[in-house]
């Protein structure tokens, strides 16, 4: 007998003589797919175990390297109490669920992110957080009114609107890329603050949300928009040193915008323009202000709203496949009620991308920003520089 068959005999010989402990034995599990792919949305969509709800989780790491203003003095270098070169790190999160109903697909989704800039990590944000269902779509995002929001990184200013807002919208859909928002959105956002007797104010209690419409084309070429707000203009409770005054104004605000997609070059590229009227309601026109834009001026006789025009856009250029150029600026024209707020503003932004890998970019950026006073405000006209170099995986 081959030794193979005396060591099978003995084992048959064993598991007879134990019986209980044979049946003992821990049967293998059968193979369970725990994890489906989820292919009706995309890619990169998996099935929670248990549910027909589909899944998508991602993120995204930066870090800054940010050169403070070191444009005319006094400036971040000149003041030895600021901070004239930042390092900033942020980590985001992305969660994306998408389920099938027989209304439509109904979707949540969770944009969050907490930031260390220098020794300061405490910084945390919920910047988006919304349902959406069919049209409607309630929770945190983006605002219905902002149409042009930058190509460039604009890691410290911006020169247009590009506001997170709590809101409730409904999107009509008409075909041919056409499609219509009505919102209502959170006024806070787009505060700025309310001139008074040479000093500012702020604003009371939220009493009114914003109203916010906007009509939309997609199209092949690109895209186009205009849109207009509704903005309540309330300031807290002390009016021209006497408290429990008045003083309350309806502002507005009306825009459009277009952007154009052509080729040419390696990767394509685009530009894009847009403009901006506002009457008590500056926050519209840009969210990247010099501190001294107001919503309206309070004077001994009456209440005087703030008048804006701003010009804004840009244009991205795919110089190859893993190199991009993009280059934005605006200009900003400011009435302030009375002329000393007065001042008229304009941005620059320049960057250059590599993108060696998908997803992990790379670049230097400069910006600068002119701001002209009226002479009656007292303040001397500046300028402002700002640098910065960006390391940036997103996954």
């Amino acid at each position: 007998m081959t030794r193979i068959a005396v060591l099978g005999a003995l084992a048959g010989f064993v598991a007879a003589a134990n019986p209980a402990q044979a049946a003992d034995l821990p049967v293998a599990p059968e193979p369970v797919d725990y994890v489906r792919i989820c292919d009706a949305y995309g890619a990169r969509f998996y099935y929670i175990p248990g549910t027909e709800t589909c899944l998508r989780v991602g993120g995204r790491v930066r870090f800054d390297t940010r050169f403070r203003n070191f444009g005319e003095a006094e400036n971040s270098w000149g003041d030895r109490d600021s901070d004239a070169i930042q390092l900033r790190s942020r980590g985001y999160l992305y969660l994306d669920s998408r389920t099938a109903t027989e209304y439509g697909t109904l979707r949540t989704f969770i944009e969050m992110y907490g930031t260390a800039t220098n020794d300061d990590n405490s910084s945390f944000t919920v910047d988006k957080a919304y349902i959406q269902w069919g049209g409607l779509l309630a929770g945190r995002n983006g605002s219905n009114f902002d149409f042009f929001t930058g190509y460039a990184f604009n890691a410290q200013i911006e020169s247009y609107s590009d506001q997170k807002v709590n809101q409730a919208a409904y999107t009509f859909a008409f075909g041919h890329g056409f499609n219509a928002t009505v919102a209502i959105e959170d006024r806070s956002s787009r505060e700025t603050s309310i001139g008074l007797n040479g000093g500012t104010e702020d604003y009371g209690g939220t009493r009114m949300p914003d109203f916010v419409a906007a009509v939309g084309l997609t199209q092949g070429w690109g895209a186009a928009q205009v849109m207009g707000a509704l903005h309540q203009v309330y300031p807290d409770g002390t009016y021209n040193g006497v408290t429990g005054g008045g003083g309350d104004e309806l502002g507005w605000a009306v825009g459009g915008g277009v952007e154009f997609k052509f080729s040419g070059l390696a990767n394509g590229g685009s530009i894009a323009v847009q403009g901006v009227y506002t009457d008590g309601a500056g926050g519209y026109g840009s969210t990247g202000w010099n501190s001294r834009i107001t919503d309206a001026v309070f004077t001994g006789t009456g209440t005087d709203t703030t008048k804006t025009w701003n010009v804004f856009g840009g244009v991205n250029l795919g110089l190859t496949d893993t190199i991009e150029a993009n280059l934005e600026g605006g200009y900003h024209s400011v009435e302030g009620g009375t002329n000393a707020y007065d001042f008229t503003q304009w941005d620059a932004t320049a960057n250059v991308v590599w993108e060696p890998v998908s997803g992990f970019v790379m670049g230097p950026e400069l910006q600068y920003r002119d701001l002209d006073f009226s002479q009656s405000s007292g303040l001397d006209d500046t300028y402002e520089l700002y640098g910065t170099f960006r390391v940036q995986r997103t996954f």
